[in-house]
């Protein structure tokens, strides 16, 4: 080293956050620990964000936790999917089973024929050419509201009422702001690999018993993840909030902290600041200090609190949804492909014999036993409430020993979603009995309205790096495990430190995230610093 050269000091970074975005930033910075300094904020007393698990009475529920708040994702979860099997926590696949909605005329699922399918037949075969319409139109016809285009195509307002807005809230987690959806986002669902969480079907409109993945106990894979950073020599604060920032610049970036285990209040400078907080929560943080850019971008983001309930009112789930195979349920077979659905939705065991002409997939269907559920509301049927047979769904129910006693089997333990407690009047949560119910949980979730397209998600870019702030969160795209986590990468990947490939799907999705959210393309981002190193 030169003499007069003077050794390079570390940046200090801070993360506001310690959700999935937060824990990829830091991870992936930690891998540089001669060019940054790391701290991580979080106010809770664990990381994980919404990510959390749930204590269960294993000799009651045959399983000793349950996921919440996050419960499983599709093949594209490569980054997700990445940090689980680095820690031990291995996604377990699964084929995906759905019950929407209740009685011969409103209920349809993607295990067996049904009437309502039938019914909807020619709306169906034509959903693919509208797919095709948004996508050979976009980004014009694209922003437009999926209600709006729905009726723009005509389509029969049951088709939208009774599948398309169920399907897109289940899945995308838009809930009750389905139909302010923009149809661009519906077409990248069914059509961007990157994105797509299932096969546009023209005879189902979606596939039979798709693969999906339910992940393993989050709590404890968070709680790894956590000391595994820490021993790496991240600085991770729980039970730690930013209340104020009195000050951004080119010089860095000023903190009012406050550790609330102990009700100390500090003041700390940092280089660089990561917000991994949501958009509102974001700007709050900000305070004064937010720009007019902040103001517009991230006051665009709307959010609406839903409640979880996990319970287990086997009596209530029966009475709500369709969780059990009947002949009067089905549509006419018109295939024999459909004939052996039905077959091995009764559990008929000649369905699942290896027979001449019986397929790889048609041998993988499993009886009747759905995951996910929705309730749509007859004063409102653009209004829904969704569930999930955690017992169903959840892997470590699906490898629990037999119950100990054929007297006492193991109670099924549900979770059911309220959305919106705007429209609390429609819920029925009053029905599930009180002496059943195991926690209640309230959650501040992103509303994807059209609105979050046109000004949120394009105006992210003009906000990353300015007065050494950047922002990350699911928030930022689409509300996915997986674009939070590729956003806490990019995050860091834009302070210095190197995207590290493992999977050529998995870095086109970067590559994709960076351009969107950042501005930045991501092989003339590679070539600078090629240049750079080589300098």
């Amino acid at each position: 080293m030169s003499p007069h050269k003077q050794p390079k000091m570390p940046r200090h970074i801070v993360i506001v956050g310690g959700g999935a975005a937060g824990m990829s930033c830091a991870a992936t910075l930690a891998n540089h620990p001669k060019d940054f300094k790391v701290t991580l904020l979080e106010k809770n007393s664990v990381v994980g964000g919404q990510a959390t698990s749930i204590p269960l009475d294993e000799k009651r529920f045959g399983a000793a936790w349950i996921n919440n708040g996050v419960q499983g994702g599709s093949q594209i979860f490569k980054h997700t999917f990445n940090f689980f099997n680095k820690y031990g926590f291995p996604a377990q696949p699964l084929n995906l089973q759905v019950s929407f909605g209740k009685c011969e005329s409103g209920f349809w699922t993607n295990c067996f024929p049904s009437k309502l399918v039938s019914q909807h037949s020619s709306d169906i075969k034509r959903f693919g050419l509208f797919l095709k319409v948004i996508k050979w139109t976009m980004p014009v016809l694209g922003l437009l509201p999926i209600s709006i285009m729905l009726r723009l195509f005509f389509f029969s307002k049951d088709f939208g009422d009774k599948m398309v807005y169920p399907l897109i809230a289940l899945f995308l987690g838009t809930g009750n702001q389905t139909a302010n959806v923009p149809a661009a986002i519906v077409e990248r669902l069914f059509n961007d690999p990157n994105m797509k969480l299932w096969d546009y079907d023209a005879d189902t409109l979606l596939p039979n018993q798709p693969t999906m993945y339910s992940f393993d106990c989050l709590h404890s894979f968070y709680g790894k993840w956590r000391d595994d950073l820490i021993a790496k020599g991240v600085s991770i604060r729980t039970d730690t909030e930013v209340l104020n920032i009195p000050s951004r610049s080119k010089k860095g970036v000023d903190l009012i902290i406050k550790d609330n285990s102990t009700g100390d209040v500090t003041n700390e400078h940092f280089d660089h600041l990561v917000l991994c907080v949501l958009a509102d929560d974001a700007l709050r943080i900000l305070g004064k200090s937010a720009s007019w850019r902040e103001k517009l971008v991230l006051g665009g983001a709307s959010f609406y609190d839903d409640l979880t309930v996990t319970h287990c009112d086997s009596e209530y789930f029966t009475m709500q949804y369709e969780t059990r195979f009947k002949p009067e349920l089905c549509g006419d077979p018109k295939s024999e492909a459909q004939c052996h659905q039905i077959a091995s939705a009764k559990g008929d065991s000649l369905a699942f014999s290896s027979g001449s002409g019986s397929s790889s997939s048609q041998q993988q269907q499993q009886p009747f036993n759905p995951m996910y559920y929705t309730y749509t509301y007859q004063q409102n049927p653009r209004l829904i409430e969704m569930s999930f047979n955690c017992s169903n769904y959840q892997h470590q129910f699906k490898h629990k020993q037999p119950s100990p006693s054929p007297e006492t089997p193991f109670e099924p333990v549900y979770q059911t979603i309220f959305l919106d407690k705007r429209r609390r009047d429609l819920w029925t949560i009053d029905a599930i009995d009180e002496a059943k119910i195991i926690k209640r949980n309230w959650w501040h979730q992103l509303g994807h309205r059209w609105q979050h397209y046109v000004r949120v998600v394009p105006g992210v870019m003009f906000l990353q790096g300015r007065n050494n702030t950047y922002f990350a969160g699911s928030w930022t795209l689409v509300n996915m495990h997986e674009v939070a986590c590729i956003s806490g990468i990019a995050a860091a990947y834009r302070l210095g430190a190197d995207y590290q490939k493992f999977d050529d799907f998995a870095q086109d999705f970067f590559v994709k995230y960076l351009l969107v959210s950042h501005g930045k393309l991501f092989s003339r981002e590679e070539r600078k610093r090629q240049k750079d190193k080589a300098d």
